[in-house]
């Protein structure tokens, strides 16, 4: 059965059962041209390994992949199938892939001006080519917490472009003059039947007030395939109409967004630096905090007791800030002298705390990806920071429950997890600098079973 749709501009749409397609679905690649061809088992002989948990290397070992699974540790040798590749370790570190707990998959590499201004198609291709450079970054997985990315994730998924697994949150839902507001002073004031904003169109940014539209809005963006929610609760820095201290969305509000994530199985992370932003997120329901460079004691105190995680930065006056000028600049100077006082907190009551890098707007910054997270080490020892950045990332993405896009364990080396692995020119313990270059230090890339990167044989 087919139904025909007459639209406006006289062109007509088939649509019904049998034509249909969930959004939920990977379009459908002749011959998964961009996947690497591989054979049904991978053996990495004589490798010493990080497993994701631990904090320190093990002894030579070797590891058998078979599919996209580890299917054997062990210090003997391991037999193979007829035809298995066999990967000569020479006593190099196989580490789990890396996760970055709040990347922008669309948002990353593109300025704000051809962000608002370029065609839809742009955007993606310039997202495809930046979703290869993450994954050849040593990046196999990323959490999305913003932006117009689950067509790429299809396409990555299909094996039509290379790129890590996402987990997408879609639009950021923002209060009107919130954080994720993208709309100009001359769209105010705005009335019931306005148009969508440039930024609300193409997937950025949604505006919800009331618990009634943030209902719907969350509801949309689990329709569209959003394996956790993002809400703006707090002022922002690269916003240009909401000071950092401003809390937004009310307990209420939020509570809305979360009983419709809980419904879908999943959860509600929310944007919030200040401790009034975060503390009503907190007794709305959200179990998740992203950023929280201004939180206090008490906050964390609070944080603690719900047993909420702190999924933060590495935010300080260095190299690897994103740029910010005028008032937005002394919004990130705010923030960043913050920074040391919130890990502080964060270590004193045992907070779970995941990272990420946050890159925005600036195509020149996100080769610096892993040098990013060697700036952990600020606060943290390199193991801990290497356990934050694979299993500690993975237990956060395995909030998402149902929703997850991909079922199996991640962010460690053991048996019966999937196979995304490193392998490491180095101790990466001993020397966590290894990680910020990885064209030179990471021999070899392997994701779902499949090696996108090759030097060790």
């Amino acid at each position: 059965m087919e139904i025909i749709r007459h639209l406006r501009n006289g062109s007509f749409i088939f649509f019904g059962i049998i034509s249909s397609a969930s959004a939920h679905s990977p379009p459908q690649a002749d011959a998964a041209a961009n996947a690497p061809q591989a054979p049904d088992e991978v053996l990495f002989q004589n490798v010493r390994v990080f497993d994701g948990k631990s904090s320190s290397i093990s002894a030579p070992v070797n590891v058998l992949v078979r599919g996209n699974t580890i299917q054997e540790i062990s210090a003997s040798p391991i037999r193979t199938a007829t035809g298995a590749q066999i990967i000569h370790g020479r006593q190099k570190v196989l580490m789990p892939g890396l996760i970055d707990a709040h990347w922008h998959a669309m948002m990353a590499a593109l300025p704000p001006a051809r962000m608002m201004t370029a065609e839809v198609a742009d955007l993606n291709f310039i997202a495809a080519q930046e979703a290869n450079n993450t994954l050849m970054r040593g990046f196999t997985s990323v959490r999305d917490l913003g932006g117009p990315v689950f067509a790429l994730k299809r396409a990555i998924d299909a094996n039509m472009v290379n790129g890590p697994r996402i987990w997408p949150s879609g639009s950021i839902i923002s209060q009107t003059g919130g954080h994720a507001d993208f709309r100009m002073t001359y769209d105010i004031p705005s009335s019931g039947n306005a148009a969508l904003s440039r930024g609300e169109a193409i997937g950025g940014g949604i505006v919800a007030d009331g618990t009634n539209e943030v209902l719907k809005r969350t509801r949309e963006q689990l329709m569209l395939g959003a394996s956790q929610i993002k809400l703006a609760a707090g002022g922002g820095v690269s916003s240009h109409y909401d000071p950092i201290d401003v809390a937004q969305y009310t307990e209420d509000e939020f509570r809305a967004a979360v009983s419709a994530a809980d419904n879908w199985g999943t959860y509600v992370a929310v944007h919030a630096y200040t401790p009034k932003s975060i503390q009503t997120a907190l007794k709305g329901g959200v179990k998740v905090i992203e950023h929280g460079q201004l939180l206090d004691e008490d906050t964390a105190k609070m944080m603690a007791k719900k047993g909420a995680w702190l999924s933060s930065q590495a935010f300080i006056d260095n190299e690897y800030a994103n740029p910010q000028a005028g008032e937005n600049r002394a919004k990130q100077k705010q923030v960043q002298a913050g920074t040391d006082e919130s890990f502080k907190w964060a270590s004193k009551y045992k907070l779970k705390v995941a990272w990420g890098t946050d890159i925005l707007f600036n195509p020149k910054m996100t080769r610096n990806q892993g040098a990013l997270l060697t700036t952990m080490t600020r606060w943290y020892s390199p193991a801990e920071v290497l356990k934050m950045a694979t299993s500690s990332n993975a237990e956060l993405l395995s909030l998402s429950g149902e929703r997850s896009p991909y079922k199996g364990k991640l962010g460690v080396i053991e048996q019966g997890a999937l196979a995304d692995m490193l392998l490491v020119d180095g101790d990466p313990i001993a020397d966590i600098q290894l990680i910020a270059n990885p064209s030179k230090n990471l021999l070899v890339i392997m994701k779902d079973g499949l090696i996108y990167k090759n030097l060790a044989e």
